[in-house]
């Protein structure tokens, strides 16, 4: 059992930058595969950012690439979100998700399908005003 919980969000102008956090408690140890996704309003979920916590190895959304970065605290069991240059359509919640299961060897390909996460958090809104 894996809870996660999102903060850092809010409201910024184009340009500006932001730090989501991911809090994970209970059984953390089995978070060995991580990500953020964003929704916006009639849209589906997409892939922002993925680590693989045993190597951090990271993968990005080519929206994103070179302008946010994923990292974490293996101390305060926290994952992060570094957005910097954010743009309008950055707008959307952003979501925190884990897999527990060991032995997921096609991430490099599947990290940003949602289907492949069982563990979400609640959400946290990011709005980029131009």
């Amino acid at each position: 059992q894996v809870q996660l919980v999102e903060s850092g969000g809010g409201s910024v102008q184009a340009g500006g930058s932001l730090r989501l956090s991911c809090a994970a408690s209970g059984d953390t140890y089995s978070t060995y595969f991580m990500a953020w996704f964003r929704q916006a309003p009639g849209k589906e979920r997409e892939g922002v950012a993925f680590i693989y916590t045993g190597t951090d190895d990271t993968y990005y959304a080519d929206s994103v690439k070179g302008r946010f970065t994923i990292s974490q605290d293996n101390a305060e069991n926290t994952l992060y979100l570094q957005m910097n240059s954010l743009k309008p359509e950055d707008t959307a919640m952003y979501y925190c998700a884990a897999r527990t299961a060991l032995g997921w060897f096609a991430y490099v390909s599947r990290w940003s399908r949602s289907d492949e996460y069982n563990y979400w958090g609640q959400g946290t809104q990011v709005t980029v005003s131009s």
